[in-house]
């Protein structure tokens, strides 16, 4: 590595690593954006206009073999995460995958095997932890700003139907609603409440292979849970952590700035109502800012394999309780 640099590599031009994740990478602090691997020149022009200097491969393995990459980025379609993540791990480069990183929950076990026997930092792109407004969710639920916790509800959706083409559309590339945004509100409950369910059930609507809208339901320790992801739904997302005393919403948990302002808004007695506005967060140049701060330092990554597991796991209930037909 260069001094205090983690030069970075991104395998696949994705239009979601142009427009989010490459930026963030050339943005943060202690990153350097140095290379990517796509065979389009038209795609990688795309990324060249923000980093110019920006290498192009024409291979993922040609990427793997630059020594000047420590990490890779890794936005390709979901049934490709495992492999390219391990081929990654295996030529010796930290690896930052895109969620869902696997498609069940047993194939964690080589990741964290493949991390463990390499030294090397696997991680999947969870990028809502890295937020602050998740962390004083998290805080005011922990602290009892809200009293005993009750009950938590959720709802990510977007309608995406006339797009056939897209990767969410395919059974074959690991499509569907909850492995795309079913991640979000299974997992952003597990991180404020630091809770696992006792008991997960679902009710799924499939469509050519794929859950176009699920609607999940569970009993933690002394609450229960219940959200809904959709991909043929109008567009909506928020996070309720409702308490004997109050609630804690956050009107824009996953896709804050686009979606709109990331507020949590803390319910208490009395109708008060207190808010909190995160205006200019970038929670991906946080992402890609904290994971250097593990690379080069040291520090314990937010969101390790073993958090991601745990929400693969309650995926994997959620499907066992509704299989498709």
């Amino acid at each position: 590595m260069s001094g205090a640099i983690v030069n970075w590599g991104i395998l696949g031009a994705a239009k979601f690593a142009r427009e989010y994740m490459g930026p963030a990478i050339h943005a943060a602090k202690g990153a350097r954006l140095v290379a990517l691997a796509t065979s389009n020149v038209e795609k990688a022009a795309g990324f060249q206009a923000f980093c110019p200097d920006l290498a192009v491969h024409d291979s993922y393995d040609a990427l793997l073999a630059d020594p000047r990459i420590d990490a890779v980025y890794v936005p390709l379609p979901n049934h490709l995460h495992v492999d390219w993540t391990l081929k990654a791990l295996s030529a010796g480069k930290h690896v930052l995958c895109e969620k869902p990183i696997t498609m069940q929950s047993a194939e964690f076990d080589a990741l964290i095997a493949k991390r463990d026997a390499t030294g090397l930092l696997a991680a999947e792109a969870y990028m809502i932890v890295h937020h602050p407004q998740w962390h004083l969710a998290r805080e005011l639920v922990q602290d009892g700003a809200i009293g005993d916790l009750v009950h938590v509800s959720g709802a990510f959706s977007f309608d995406n139907r006339a797009d056939t083409g897209n990767i969410r559309n395919k059974a074959d590339t690991g499509g569907g609603a909850l492995r795309d945004i079913g991640v979000y509100t299974i997992g952003s409950a597990r991180f404020v409440t630091r809770a696992e369910p006792d008991v997960v059930d679902a009710s799924i609507r499939w469509e050519d292979g794929i859950d176009v809208f699920s609607d999940v339901r569970a009993q933690f320790p002394g609450f229960t849970y219940g959200a809904y992801v959709s991909i043929r739904a109008h567009l909506h997302q928020e996070m309720v952590f409702h308490g004997a005393k109050g609630l804690v919403r956050l009107t824009a948990p996953f896709n804050a700035r686009v979606f709109g302002e990331a507020r949590v808004e803390l319910h208490r007695p009395g109708l008060e109502l207190l808010v909190t506005r995160f205006p200019s967060v970038n929670q991906y140049e946080l992402q890609v800012e904290a994971f250097g701060r593990s690379v080069l330092d040291g520090a314990a990554y937010p969101c390790p394999l073993e958090f991601s597991r745990g929400t693969q796991a309650m995926m994997d209930a959620a499907f066992a309780a509704s299989p498709e037909g």
